[in-house]
């Protein structure tokens, strides 16, 4: 796999700050590609769905501890795990409360409303009852995507100087972009069952994630290499973030409509891949 390296190397030189652009732009391609499915595929059953949103969630679940967790406490912190489990709690926290200001993407795919959902019509003062709907739509999936372009910004922000540490990185990105492919595809799916345009919402939603992921990792670069002792807690808060949206969204919505064993195997598919991928390009 050091080939992989060496070629991504070439391609966006040695700056953090420049590789984690070129990292952002991947995992917005791979959005874009998964929305763009729908295009194709245009009816994918909810068990498929479920499945591969699993698949999202054990990637995501192995990478925010093999990529960020660890190695903010064993490698960054030496050995204190107080930083980094302090940055778990803050990001779990952030989206705990920016979900109290925004309405649940679980909500907003579903409809069905869960008790601690924010009210729509108090939250936003937008008059069309379907531009509001679309508003908190993006908002909401916005929301859920920023912990995973920050987590590649910090990935490449901490590879800084240190090319072991690259391999990590980019099995982050790489994992990351997979787990785009089938989010992509079920916001799309939603946003059609909702009676948006098929080939207009496939096009937005690949914007969205352009729009956000893109500047979120180069802004985890900048800022893990501007403030580096900050890189334990920006870590943690990365994969707190993350295993709040695996735990709080993805998980609930894949066990709601009796595809529970489909989606589990696909966690555990997504786990496999996500570990083979980060052994593979840090050796």
């Amino acid at each position: 796999m050091f080939e992989l390296t060496d070629a991504f190397v070439r391609l966006a030189g040695t700056s953090p700050v420049i590789q984690a652009l070129a990292g952002g732009v991947v995992i917005a391609l791979m959005n874009l590609f998964g929305a763009s499915l729908v295009l194709v595929w245009r009816n994918p059953s909810e068990r498929a769905l479920n499945g591969m949103l699993g698949f999202a969630a054990g990637v995501m679940l192995a990478a925010a501890f093999t990529s960020l967790i660890i190695p903010g406490i064993e490698e960054y912190s030496g050995g204190n795990p107080v930083p980094t489990l302090v940055g778990v709690g803050l990001g779990a926290l952030f989206l705990d409360r920016a979900d109290a200001l925004v309405p649940h993407a679980h909500y907003l795919l579903t409809g069905t409303r869960r008790t601690d959902a924010a009210k729509p019509n108090e939250t936003l003062p937008v008059s069309d009852e379907r531009l509001a709907g679309v508003v908190l739509f993006v908002l909401a999936i916005t929301l859920h995507n920023m912990p995973e372009g920050l987590a590649v910004g910090v990935g490449f922000g901490a590879a800084a100087g240190d090319p072991a540490r690259l391999g990590s990185a980019l099995s982050l990105m790489l994992a990351i972009g997979l787990q785009n492919v089938p989010e992509g595809l079920a916001v799309s799916v939603a946003a059609i069952n909702a009676g948006l345009d098929r080939r207009l919402y496939a096009a937005i939603a690949g914007i969205r994630a352009g729009v956000v992921e893109i500047p979120l990792a180069v802004l985890g670069a900048v800022a893990v290499g501007t403030v580096r002792p900050l890189l334990p807690y920006t870590m943690g808060f990365a994969a707190g973030a993350m295993l709040f949206v695996i735990s709080d969204e993805i998980i609930p919505e894949t066990h709601r409509s009796g595809y529970e064993r489909v989606s589990t195997l696909g966690l555990m598919a997504g786990v496999v891949i996500m570990l083979y991928l980060d052994i593979a390009l840090a050796g």
